[in-house]
């Protein structure tokens, strides 16, 4: 009985990963092998299944993907990096708001590529409060030391002032968006420590005048950080933090996004 072709496709990793690396181009048996670190034994009755599908076709010791198998790839990979990005931690993703980010960006979740959602107490047990409620430390360090710095926040945290007069120190350029609440505190609360970080030239600060569904985002030149509400619409100390060009552009995006519907302060 001829299996179903949802199940050629995905129920088996061994013929996922022949169809992928043959979308790339033609490959011998013994490539094929050893790319997928495996026996000829194990490996030819899931070619032979996959041919029986007309999904690949071979020459003498040359397999290659027929016109079929290159249409069902090209749709199979962007769903499989979805995945990618979504298996990091599916529990996190599940019950977090995900609301705030426009449904252009959403459909391109899948480049947030090599994040990963960190627990500062499964870290270690002496978290300090910067790490549960401010900013990762790998995070931190490199935007002392990158070109510009990125952000949009609904949550103030004392520790940003000292971040920002180094980041300064550092000429760091800032672009920061708040909500509305936030810019109350630094008005009400910081006033005197804002003003002298206001007066430089490579500090922007924004206000969004909408609500917004999420805790903070930001970027540099290497790291991209999300801090994501609960569905019930609490706090949480876990992040999201990822490496990838790809995430970084995305989270250009994001913040440009915030930026259009801002409104920049000169002054406080």
């Amino acid at each position: 009985m001829r299996k179903a072709l949802i199940d050629v496709l995905f129920a088996s990793d061994q013929r996922k990963d022949v169809l992928l690396l043959l979308q790339e181009e033609p490959k011998e048996t013994e490539n094929l092998l050893a790319s997928l670190k495996t026996t000829r034994n194990k490996l030819l009755p899931q070619i032979k299944l996959l041919e029986k599908h007309h999904l690949i076709s071979h020459y003498e010791d040359t397999y290659e993907s027929t016109a079929i198998g290159k249409l069902l790839v090209d749709e199979m990979v962007p769903l499989l990096q979805k995945i990618e990005v979504l298996d990091a931690d599916i529990d996190y993703w599940g019950t977090h708001k995900l609301d705030f980010i426009p449904p252009y960006l959403f459909k391109r979740l899948l480049e947030l590529k090599k994040c990963q959602i960190i627990n500062p107490y499964t870290q270690s047990i002496y978290a300090r409060p910067s790490e549960i409620y401010g900013t990762d430390d790998k995070f931190q360090e490199t935007s002392k030391n990158c070109d510009n710095f990125y952000a949009v926040s609904a949550f103030f945290h004392p520790n940003f002032i000292n971040m920002f007069t180094e980041m300064l120190h550092g000429n760091v350029r800032i672009n920061v968006i708040v909500t509305p609440n936030v810019f109350d505190i630094i008005r009400n609360q910081y006033q005197a420590e804002y003003m002298e970080i206001i007066k430089s030239k490579l500090f922007n600060l924004f206000v969004y005048p909408k609500e917004i569904d999420f805790v903070s985002f930001a970027y540099n030149e290497y790291y991209l950080l999300m801090r994501l509400l609960t569905s019930e619409g609490n706090y949480d100390y876990k992040y999201m933090l990822s490496s990838s060009q790809s995430a970084l552009d995305w989270g250009k995006e994001l913040f440009e996004y915030y930026s259009k519907d801002s409104v920049p302060l000169a002054r406080i």
